[in-house]
C-alpha cells in the first residue's frame, strides 16, 4: 500500500479521482455546474469567515462535539475486544447527516442558490437537509422510494413538519436508486437555480470530497476523544457501508495510522449472495459508472444497475463511494466485511438491551460486526462509528422480528 501524505491534501486529484476511481461523468450543462460548485468550495473551505459560522452551528446548533461512549456491558457479553461508540446518535436530528447538509447548505447560500434538492433512503438525510435548509430560509424538495416513505414514515413528517416537499419515486424498486435517478432528473431540469445537495460520498466531483470533508469532523473528534480516554489508538475502527459518508468521515482520521485497520460493513441483507438480496458493492460489483462517478458497481447480465436489497434504507444501493472503491484497491480496508439482515437486528436490540442505546439499523450493522470480532481481539479495542438513532425504525423491527421484543441478552 502506498499513499501520498499528507492524505487529504493529495486525494481526490484535481479531477476528482481516486486512483481509477471518482471523476465526473455528466452532460455539459450539469459539468458547468459541478465547476462551479467545486471552485466556490475551494474558495471558501478554508476561509476563516465561513469556517467560523460553521464552527459556531456545529456547537450551538447541531450539540457538537459529539462524545465516545465505552460500551462496558455489550464488551463483557461479547468478551473478547473493548468496544466504543462514537455518538453520531447524539448528533442533531439523530445522524451524522446534519454534518454535510449545514455545510452544503451554507454552500449553496453563499452562491445565491434560494432552494436545495436531494435523495434520501431512510430519511436522515432528508431530516438533515430540510432542518439545515429551514435553518438557513431555503426552500426544501426531498425525493424518497415510496417503499423507504411507507418503512421510514416518522422521517417523512419530520420533513413535511420542517416545511420540505416529499416527493415520491415511484418506478423500480421504489428505493433509494430511483430516488436518486428522479433527484438528478429534476436537478438536470434546472441546475442554475437549484443545488443538488447530494446524501453521501458518491456522485460526480467535488461532492465525494466534500463530503468526505464535512464529515472529517467525527474522525477528528474521535481520534482526540479516544486517545485522552485510551491513551493510544483503537485498534479497529468499524463502520457501516452503503454509499459510506459516516465511513468516509471517521476514517479519513487514521487512514495514515497504518497499524488501526478500517472497516467497511455492507448490507449483506439475506446473506445468500444473490443478485437482488444484498446490497455488498464492494465484495460483489464491478467497476464502472453510476451516477455520474466511476467506482465499484452492481450490475446485471446487461450492465444496468442491479437491483438491491437491505433491511437498512439508507445501505441499498448499487454502488459505493469513489474513495472506498479505492481504499479497498489499495488493501487499506479490510476485505469480506459485511452483516446480514438477521445480524444487524439482532445487534439493534443487543445493544438497546444491554446499553439503553437504540440504534439504527444502517448503524446496527457495524455493531453487528463489532460483535462479530470481538471474541477474537482479547485485549484490543473497537471503535464502531454509531452513525444514527434507531427511532425511525422502532416500528418497522417490531412488526417484522416480534421474536426479538422480549429476548434476553
Amino acid at each position: 500500500m502506498t499513499l501520498t501524505s499528507p492524505y487529504l491534501e493529495n486525494y481526490p486529484d484535481e479531477k476528482g479521482f481516486y486512483g481509477k476511481f471518482g471523476g465526473s461523468f455528466v452532460p455539459p450543462p450539469i459539468q458547468e455546474q459541478m465547476d462551479k460548485i467545486s471552485a466556490r468550495y475551494n474558495e471558501i473551505k478554508n476561509s476563516p469567515e465561513y469556517l467560523k459560522e460553521l464552527d459556531k452551528i456545529r456547537k450551538e446548533y447541531q450539540g457538537r462535539p459529539t462524545p465516545i461512549s465505552y460500551a462496558k456491558r455489550l464488551s463483557e457479553h461479547v468478551g473478547g475486544a473493548k468496544i466504543y461508540l462514537k455518538r453520531e446518535d447524539l448528533n442533531h436530528m439523530g445522524a451524522h447527516k446534519m454534518n454535510h447538509c449545514m455545510a452544503e447548505c451554507l454552500l449553496a447560500k453563499s452562491m445565491g442558490f434560494k432552494k436545495v434538492i436531494a435523495e434520501t433512503g431512510a430519511g436522515q438525510h432528508g431530516v438533515a437537509l430540510a432542518s439545515a435548509a429551514a435553518y438557513l430560509g431555503l426552500e426544501c424538495d426531498i425525493y424518497m422510494g415510496e417503499v423507504d416513505m411507507l418503512k421510514e414514515e416518522p422521517n417523512v413528517t419530520r420533513m413535511r413538519i420542517l416545511g420540505t416537499k416529499v416527493i415520491p419515486a415511484t418506478t423500480g424498486l421504489k428505493t433509494l436508486k430511483e430516488a436518486v435517478d428522479m433527484a438528478f432528473m429534476a436537478y438536470m431540469e434546472d441546475p442554475e437555480n437549484i443545488m443538488y445537495c447530494i446524501g453521501s460520498v458518491v456522485g460526480p466531483h467535488p461532492f465525494p470530497m466534500m463530503v468526505r470533508d464535512f464529515q472529517s469532523v467525527v474522525g477528528k473528534e474521535a481520534k482526540g476523544q479516544f486517545l485522552d480516554m485510551e491513551g493510544t489508538l483503537p485498534d479497529h475502527v468499524v463502520a457501516c457501508c452503503g454509499g459510506g459518508s459516516n465511513a468516509a468521515g471517521i476514517f479519513s482520521a487514521f487512514i495514515e495510522d497504518k497499524d488501526v485497520k478500517l472497516y467497511a460493513v455492507e448490507p449483506r441483507g439475506k446473506g445468500t449472495g444473490v443478485m437482488g438480496e444484498h446490497a455488498a458493492s464492494i465484495q460483489y460489483g464491478h467497476e464502472g459508472v453510476l451516477h455520474g462517478f466511476n467506482s465499484i458497481t452492481l450490475t446485471d447480465s446487461n450492465g444496468e444497475p442491479a437491483p438491491v436489497h437491505s433491511i437498512a434504507s439508507g445501505l441499498d444501493y448499487p454502488s459505493v463511494g469513489p474513495e472506498h472503491a479505492f481504499w479497498h484497491d489499495i488493501g487499506r480496508t479490510e476485505s469480506d466485511v459485511g452483516a446480514t439482515d438477521l445480524e444487524a437486528v439482532e445487534a439493534f436490540f443487543m445493544l438497546s438491551k444491554l446499553e439503553g442505546i437504540i440504534p439504527a439499523l444502517e448503524s446496527s450493522h457495524a455493531v453487528a460486526y463489532a460483535i462479530k470480532i470481538a471474541p477474537k481481539l482479547k485485549g484490543q479495542t473497537i471503535l464502531v462509528n454509531l452513525s444514527g438513532r434507531g427511532d425511525k425504525d422502532l416500528d418497522y423491527v417490531v412488526e417484522n422480528y416480534p421474536e426479538f421484543v422480549d429476548k434476553k441478552f
